[in-house]
C-alpha cells in the first residue's frame, strides 16, 4: 500500500480541478492533483494523442463509459477532463442567471472578472469570417437573409439573441485545455500530479481527510487537510455516496453504511436536452468540405445562435441552434448536415446514484429529459426545430443540400430522438435548503475539510455551454481555500 500526503488534494483533473490545482500552486500551496486517467504532460511534450489536441471534432478515445438506455454520456478520463475532448465552444451565459442563484460571491458582477481572466488564460478567440468553411459561411449568409442579428458574443454576459461565428478556446487548431492553461505554468513547482489513480471513497475525521483509491492495481491512501472534489457532475456524487454521504435510502439500497444523511447528493441532475433537424449533403458541398479539410483547418462546428422561444417567461434567450457538418476526415456525420436545437433554460430534473459500493460499478443515471410538468422543455425544442427548418430552407443552404433525412414533425419524434448537449450539472448543488449539498463556498454540509469545485455545484444550469462556467467555479473556489 502507498500513502501520499498533501495540504490540499484535488480529486479530478478536469475543467474545475485543473483550475483549482493550478491557482493554489501559483500561491505556493502544497497541492496534489489526482487524476483517474493519464497525464500526458505539458502541451509541448509530444505525448498527447492527436484526437485530444485537434479542435476539428469531439474526441472519444478517453471516455468513462457512462451510459443509460440509448444514451451515451461522454466524459473524458484524462488530464484536462472534458476540456480535452469537447467542442471548445467558449461561452459564459447571462449575467442575470448568476444573480438568480442567490448565493454570496456568485452574482454576475462577482463572476465577470473571473471570466475575464479565464478568457485570457485559455486563449479564447472568435473564428474570423475568412475561417468559415463552405457550409458555415452559407449558414451566416442564410441567417443574415432571415434578419437574424449577427454577432460573435458568446463571452459577453450581457449579450442578447444573435447568430454568429463561435468564440472558442482554440490556439491555431489546438483545443487549449485547462491542463495547458493552468497546470503547465506550475509544473515542477509545488504541484504534484498522480495519474491513473481512481478514488473510491473518503473519510473526514478530526480535521483531516483520508482518501482511499487504487493505482495500477495497488491500494493507495491519501491524507490531506483539505480535499477538493472536482470529479464532475457524474463523478463527484458517486465518490460521496460510496463514502456513505447521501440519501440514506439510496445508500442502503447500494449496500453502503450511512455516515452522513445528505439527500441532495445525486439529485437535481440536469443537462440541456437537444434534438436535430437534418439534410443530406450534395456531392458538390461534400467535395468542397473534403478539399478544405485536406488542406487546412475545418471544424465541424463554427456557428451558433441564441434565440428566444415564445414560451420564455422573461424574454431572455432559452435555446441554442448550431449547425454541424463534417468532412470525410471526421465523424459519423459524413454526408449529412445537422442543425442542433437545444433548450438552455431547462426545467426537467433527474438524478445519478451508485448502484453498488464498488468504484467500478456502473451508476444509475436518469436525466428525465422533457419530464417537466408544464412541457416547457419540449415546447422550446419544438419551436427551435421550426427555426432550424427556416435556416435550411434559405437558398444559400438549400442549393447545396439534399432532402430531409429525419422526420421531426411530431412531439413523439422529439421524445424518441432527444439527446444531451454534453453539459451535466447540479448533482451536488450549492444552497441552504434541505436538498443543498454544499454552501456558497463549495464546502460539503456536515463534512469538514471536503469542498466541491465542479459543475455539480450549479443550482441551475447556465444558458451556455458549461466549460467556461465550470472553470469559473474552479477560479471562485480556489479563492476561498
Amino acid at each position: 500500500m502507498t500513502t501520499l500526503q498533501a495540504d490540499v488534494v484535488v480529486v479530478g483533473g478536469g475543467s474545475g480541478g485543473c483550475v483549482v490545482a493550478g491557482r493554489l500552486a501559483e500561491r505556493g500551496r502544497d497541492v496534489l492533483l489526482l487524476e483517474a486517467g493519464p497525464d500526458y504532460g505539458p502541451a509541448d511534450s509530444g505525448r498527447w494523442p492527436l484526437d485530444l489536441l485537434s479542435a476539428r471534432m469531439l474526441a472519444t478515445s478517453h471516455d468513462w463509459g457512462y451510459t443509460s438506455g440509448r444514451w451515451v454520456f461522454e466524459r473524458a478520463r484524462v488530464i484536462g477532463g472534458c476540456s480535452s475532448h469537447n467542442g471548445a465552444i467558449a461561452a459564459v451565459g447571462q449575467r442575470e442567471e448568476y444573480d438568480e442563484w442567490g448565493l454570496a460571491g456568485w452574482r454576475g458582477d462577482d463572476v465577470a472578472p473571473l471570466f475575464a481572466d479565464i478568457v485570457q488564460r485559455v486563449r479564447v478567440r472568435a473564428y474570423e469570417p475568412h475561417e468559415a468553411g463552405p457550409f458555415h459561411a452559407r449558414c451566416l449568409e442564410a441567417a443574415t437573409a432571415l434578419g437574424w442579428p449577427i454577432a460573435s458574443d458568446l463571452c459577453d454576459l450581457d449579450a442578447g439573441p444573435s447568430f454568429g461565428l463561435e468564440t472558442v478556446n482554440v490556439a491555431g487548431d489546438i483545443r487549449w485545455n485547462t491542463a495547458f492553461a493552468y497546470l503547465d505554468p506550475v509544473r515542477g513547482g509545488s504541484l504534484r500530479i498522480a495519474d491513473h489513480l481512481l478514488i473510491d471513497r473518503l473519510v473526514s475525521d478530526a480535521g483531516a481527510v483520508r482518501l482511499f483509491g487504487v493505482r495500477h492495481g495497488e491500494a493507495v491512501v491519501v491524507e490531506a487537510n483539505t480535499v477538493v472534489l472536482a470529479c464532475g457532475a457524474y463523478g463527484t456524487p458517486l465518490v460521496l455516496e460510496r463514502s456513505g454521504v447521501g440519501d440514506p435510502d439510496v445508500l442502503r439500497a447500494a449496500g453502503v453504511q450511512v455516515e452522513l444523511a445528505l439527500p441532495g447528493v445525486g439529485a437535481n441532475l440536469h443537462d440541456h436536452p437537444m434534438v436535430h433537424a437534418d439534410r443530406a449533403v450534395t456531392p458538390e458541398l461534400q467535395m468542397w468540405l473534403d478539399e478544405q479539410a485536406a488542406t487546412g483547418f475545418l471544424p465541424e462546428e463554427q456557428t451558433l445562435g441564441k434565440f428566444v422561444s415564445s414560451q420564455s417567461a422573461d424574454g431572455r434567450y432559452d435555446m441554442h441552434l448550431f449547425p454541424v457538418c463534417a468532412s470525410d476526415q471526421t465523424s459519423f456525420l459524413y454526408g449529412r448536415a445537422y442543425v442542433e436545437v437545444s433548450c438552455v433554460d431547462v426545467q426537467s430534473r433527474g438524478f445519478i446514484h451508485i448502484s453498488s459500493a464498488h468504484p467500478d460499478a456502473h451508476p444509475i443515471i436518469d436525466h428525465r429529459y422533457l419530464s417537466d410538468p408544464a412541457g416547457h422543455d419540449l415546447a422550446v425544442l419544438r419551436e427551435g426545430l421550426v427555426l432550424a427548418e427556416q435556416l435550411f430552407d434559405q437558398p444559400q443552404l438549400a442549393s447545396v443540400l439534399g432532402p430531409r433525412i429525419t422526420d421531426m414533425s411530431s412531439d413523439q419524434a422529439i421524445r424518441d430522438t432527444v439527446a444531451h448537449y454534453y453539459h451535466p450539472v447540479g448533482s451536488c448543488a450549492m444552497g441552504s435548503g434541505p436538498m443543498a449539498v454544499c454552501d456558497a463556498d463549495g464546502r460539503v454540509h456536515g463534512l469538514p475539510g471536503v469542498v466541491v469545485a465542479d459543475a455539480s455545484l450549479m443550482p441551475k444550469i447556465t444558458r451556455a455551454n458549461t466549460n467556461l462556467p465550470t472553470m469559473m467555479i474552479g477560479e471562485r473556489i480556489a479563492r476561498t481555500l
